[in-house]
């Protein structure tokens, strides 16, 4: 089975060369690295066309959403499974991590949708980050696995392209939620998980810039207009390095 992760890039050249090498340690599955870039300045493109497999770069000039991104990525790509990352993400064991994934898949071949829990990389991580992340985790199995109601974060979110495909991927007209909004149409095709024995780790950058309690806030208001409106309440979503 071919894994595609798929990678929407902006100014990342501070974690964008350890977290592609960190993907290239994956030897249970083959795989592809699609670095799509809405316009980086930076150096992340030299390092992306050395590490990644497929780059995609928006030459428009124009500033584009990360679900414009994701799904310029996903359009090229060729693996039966998409992984979608953000840039800042590790995962700390890649072999054991996506034996138990795909493991998954192929005794749920229903299953349209599998993410798990979040948190902050040990040497960024605070108290703050432990017990949000905690309490969100738990949040995020009650939905998926019990309630069985659609419910995501985007920093990491892996799906069969079928359907991915089945559903048209991103809503490119959403600037925030637009990884639940995703979940929403996908528990219509399938069913979803979140596995609470595998973490990715990321670097809580937003976080820690702008509070985590400013951060759930807008979490909370996007993600109930996106549900009930399918529209989001941020009109751009800051750019946070």
């Amino acid at each position: 089975m071919k894994l595609s992760f798929i990678i929407p890039t902006l100014n990342e050249i501070s974690v964008i060369e350890p977290m592609l090498t960190s993907l290239r340690t994956l030897t249970v599955a083959d795989y592809e690295i699609i670095v799509s870039d809405g316009g980086s300045k930076d150096g992340t493109l030299e390092v992306a066309r050395r590490l990644a497999t497929k780059v995609v770069e928006n030459t428009s000039g124009k500033r584009q959403n990360i679900a414009i991104g994701r799904n310029e990525g996903a359009r090229i790509a060729e693996g039966e499974f998409f992984v979608f990352m953000d840039a800042d993400v590790f995962i700390p064991d890649m072999d054991a991590f996506f034996a138990r994934a795909l493991g998954y898949f192929q005794t749920h071949p229903e299953c349209s949708g599998y993410v798990v829990y979040l948190q902050v990389l040990k040497k960024y991580r605070t108290f703050a980050d432990a017990f949000f992340h905690g309490m969100y985790n738990r949040w995020l199995y009650v939905m998926n696995n019990i309630l069985h109601s659609p419910l995501s974060q985007g920093e990491f979110q892996m799906m069969p392209a079928r359907y991915f495909k089945q559903v048209g991927g991103y809503n490119e007209a959403i600037t925030a939620s637009e990884d639940m909004e995703l979940f929403m149409k996908l528990a219509k095709v399938g069913s979803l998980h979140i596995d609470p024995k595998l973490s990715a780790c990321h670097t809580g950058r937003r976080a820690h810039k702008i509070g985590w309690l400013k951060m759930l806030s807008m979490w909370t208001m996007n993600g109930i207009m996106v549900k009930f409106f399918h529209r989001s309440v941020s009109k751009e979503w800051t750019v946070i390095r």
